[in-house]
């Protein structure tokens, strides 16, 4: 094939946008695009982004994986301390050591960073609540 992949974004419903940047920007620590408005806009950290958009694109209850590098544990510490919805604690899977977030819209966000080869893997069937 004689094309490269330059990005990937998914597009999230949302029903309340200023809702939505406030998880997005304040807590989570996107940016948002200038260019955005009350109904569509991007929001961007590091290397990576996501859409947001009021109505007609994509569906409640998505699902996105979001790789870091980091101490997943103290991250989950700093989201319980915002109030923010912890679907699925950080667990260690043989993939990643894995956490799912709840954004306002009922989207998942499922967290993930190197596993802990140095304790025991959890159930493949562990699901978020």
């Amino acid at each position: 094939m004689n094309y490269r992949i330059e990005n990937i974004a998914p597009v999230l419903s949302v029903k309340d946008m200023k809702m939505s940047l406030h998880f997005y920007v304040d807590i989570l620590g996107f940016t948002n695009a200038n260019w955005g408005d009350d109904n569509f806009t991007s929001i961007n950290r590091d290397k990576s982004g996501i859409y947001l958009c009021k109505g007609g694109q994509g569906n409640p209850g998505t699902w996105i994986w979001v790789g870091f590098d980091g101490d997943i544990f103290l991250f989950y510490s700093e989201l319980k301390g915002k109030g923010v919805i912890i679907k699925m604690p950080p667990t260690n899977f043989s993939w990643a050591m894995e956490m799912h977030v709840q954004d306002p819209d009922g989207h998942i966000l499922r967290f993930g960073t190197d596993p802990n080869y140095n304790e025991p893997f959890a159930d493949r069937t562990t699901k978020a609540n």
